[in-house]
C-alpha cells in the first residue's frame, strides 16, 4: 500500500479503519471473509488499520473460567481452557501460513498458561479483583489478533498484530476504563504511522488498553467499537467501518420486529441516542471520538459487504420530525421517591442522586413532577438492592419525619425509546407514540423527553415491552413516516 498514487493532494494519505466484531471473527470461514474485505480495500485506500474482537464466545468462556475458579471447580476451568486451545489451534491450521503455525500455537499455549495461572490463584485466594478480571478477559483479543494477522499474511498482505496496551492509555477504573485521549494519541502517532509507511496492515486488539503504568484495563463489554473510534480520531482516519453480522443499523431489534428495516443514513446524535438506549450494533461511547473531526462511520455486514449498510455522519437522511427507530433496554428497576414534604425543600434531588452515585449505578432515565413532590428514575436491576439501601441511609431523616412518604420500587421494567431528528419542534410526536401503545391497552409507568430533540422515552413492564415496541414500530416508524 505504501507509495500508492492518488488523484490529487486532497486524497493523499486516505486511511480506512475497519473494526470486526466477534461474529466476524467467529470461525475460519468468517475470518477468511473478513480478510477478503481487507484485501479488497487495501487496493483502494492508501492505508488500512484493522481492529478486532475476540472470536465469538471467547470472552464469555474466559469469564466462565474465572467463575469456575471462584467455585473451586478446577475440572471445569481446565475443560474450558482445553476447548479454547482446540478452537484457536483449528483456526491457526485453517488460516495461517504453514511456516507460522508452530510459533502461533506456542503463543496460544503461552496465553492459556497465563489464564491457567490466574485461575489457580483465584481458586486459592477465593476472590478475583476487577483488575484481575481485566487481565483475564483481554486474552481473547490478544490470541485472535495474532491469528487474524496471520490470515492476512496468507492472503498476501503485509500485516502485524499490535497490542492495544501499547496504544490506548486509560485511568485505573478496571472493567470500564476511561481513555486519556492526549496520552493515547501520542502513543498511537508514535507506533502506527511507521508501520503504515512500511506498507503494513496493523491488526490491533480491540476492547483492551492499559494504564500509564502499563497495567491492562478494558473499555467495557463491546468496547472494541470504542477502541476503533479512538484510533480513528488519533490517526485522522478518512472513514471507519464497523463490520458485524447485520446489514446495518435497523429501525428496531429484528428479533422483536421481524419487518425491521435498515436505516440508510443517521446523524451522529441519533446514533448516540440509539446506542445509549439499547441498540446493540454499537458501543454507546463509539460516536464520541469521531464527531469532533467529522469522520464518517459505516455499519455494514461482513457477510454481505455489497450492501451499503448504514452511513453515520453529521446529517440524517430522515426529514425533520420523522422518526428513525424504536429501541428497548430491559432488566431495569424504577425507583419513585415522593412526599408532600419534598415541596420547596432544596437539595432533595441532589442528595437522592448522590446516594445513587455512591453505589456506582447508572441512572438511565429521570422523570420529576413539576410540583417537586416526586422523583422517578431508572437503574439497572442488578443495582436495585444497593441503591435502595443507600437511599434509605442518606434520606433517613426525611423518611423519619415523613417529608418523604417512602421509596417505591418497581422491578423488571423496560425503557422504550423512540428516536428521530427534530422531534421536539414537530407537533404531535408524543401523541402518535402514546396512541400506538394505548391501542393495545399498555400502561405507561413513566415518561421522559430530553432537550436534545432526538428522543422520547417511556417505561413499561417487561410483559408489555415486546408488544409496545412492535406497535410503535408499525404505527409510528413505518406507517407514520
Amino acid at each position: 500500500m505504501a507509495g500508492k498514487k492518488v488523484q490529487n493532494a486532497q486524497e493523499a494519505n486516505r486511511l480506512l479503519l475497519v473494526k470486526f466484531g466477534g461474529t466476524s471473527m467467529g470461525s475460519p470461514t468468517a475470518q477468511q471473509q473478513a480478510a477478503k474485505i481487507i484485501s479488497d480495500q487495501a487496493q483502494l485506500w492508501d492505508n488500512v488499520v484493522v481492529v478486532i474482537s475476540a472470536m465469538s464466545g471467547v470472552t464469555n468462556s474466559l469469564i466462565a473460567c474465572a467463575d469456575a475458579a471462584l467455585q473451586r471447580r478446577e475440572d471445569q476451568y481446565s475443560t474450558i481452557i482445553t476447548e479454547l486451545q482446540t478452537r484457536h489451534f483449528e483456526a491457526i491450521h485453517a488460516l495461517a501460513p504453514q511456516e507460522m503455525q508452530a510459533d502461533l500455537c506456542a503463543e496460544i499455549d503461552s496465553q492459556l498458561a497465563t489464564l491457567k495461572a490466574f485461575c489457580d490463584s483465584i481458586q486459592v485466594m477465593g476472590e478475583v479483583t476487577a483488575r484481575g478480571m481485566d487481565a483475564i478477559s483481554c486474552l481473547g483479543e490478544r490470541m485472535n489478533a495474532r491469528i487474524f494477522s496471520a490470515c492476512l499474511q496468507q492472503a498476501g498482505l503485509h500485516s502485524q498484530p499490535v497490542d492495544a496496551t501499547e496504544l490506548i492509555v486509560t485511568d485505573d477504573n478496571f472493567q470500564n476504563a476511561r481513555p486519556l485521549l492526549d496520552e493515547t494519541c501520542q502513543k498511537v502517532k508514535g507506533l502506527l504511522p511507521p508501520l503504515l509507511e512500511d506498507g503494513i496492515v496493523p491488526v490491533v486488539t480491540g476492547f483492551i488498553a492499559a494504564t500509564a503504568q502499563g497495567i491492562p484495563t478494558t473499555l467495557g463489554r463491546g468496547g472494541s467499537d470504542y477502541s476503533a473510534s479512538l484510533l480513528a480520531e488519533c490517526l485522522d482516519a478518512s472513514e471507519v467501518w464497523n463490520c458485524t453480522d447485520v446489514d446495518g443499523v435497523m429501525t428496531a431489534d429484528p428479533s422483536i420486529v421481524p419487518d425491521a428495516r435498515v436505516i440508510p443514513q443517521l446523524a451522529y446524535d441519533e446514533m448516540s441516542e440509539m446506542a445509549y438506549f439499547g441498540a446493540k450494533v454499537l458501543h454507546p461511547k463509539t460516536i464520541q471520538p469521531i464527531v469532533a473531526k467529522n469522520i464518517p462511520m459505516r455499519v455494514m455486514n461482513t457477510f454481505n459487504p455489497e450492501h451499503p449498510g448504514t452511513r453515520i455522519t453529521q446529517h440524517s437522511s430522515a426529514l425533520r420530525g420523522k422518526l428513525t427507530c424504536v429501541t428497548g433496554i430491559k432488566n431495569l428497576s424504577l425507583f419513585t421517591i415522593e412526599g408532600r414534604g419534598m415541596l420547596g425543600v432544596p437539595g432533595i434531588a441532589a442528595r437522592t442522586f448522590g446516594a445513587v452515585a455512591t453505589q456506582g449505578a447508572s441512572v438511565l432515565m429521570i422523570s420529576q413532577s413539576s410540583s417537586e413532590q416526586s422523583i422517578a428514575f431508572v437503574v439497572p436491576s442488578d443495582m436495585e438492592r444497593k441503591v435502595q439501601a443507600s437511599l434509605q441511609h442518606d434520606l433517613s431523616v426525611e423518611l423519619e419525619r415523613a417529608d418523604i412518604n417512602g421509596i417505591q420500587i418497581q422491578s423488571d421494567v423496560v425503557i422504550i425509546t423512540v428516536i428521530g431528528s427534530g422531534m421536539r419542534k414537530t407537533p404531535g410526536i408524543s401523541a402518535r407514540v402514546f396512541n400506538a401503545v394505548a391501542k393495545e391497552k399498555i400502561n405507561v409507568i413513566a415518561i421522559a423527553q430530553g432537550s436534545s430533540e432526538y428522543s422520547i422515552s417511556l417505561v413499561v413492564t417487561s410483559q408489555d415491552a415486546k408488544l409496545a415496541i412492535q406497535e410503535i414500530h408499525r404505527e409510528v416508524i413505518i406507517n407514520g413516516n
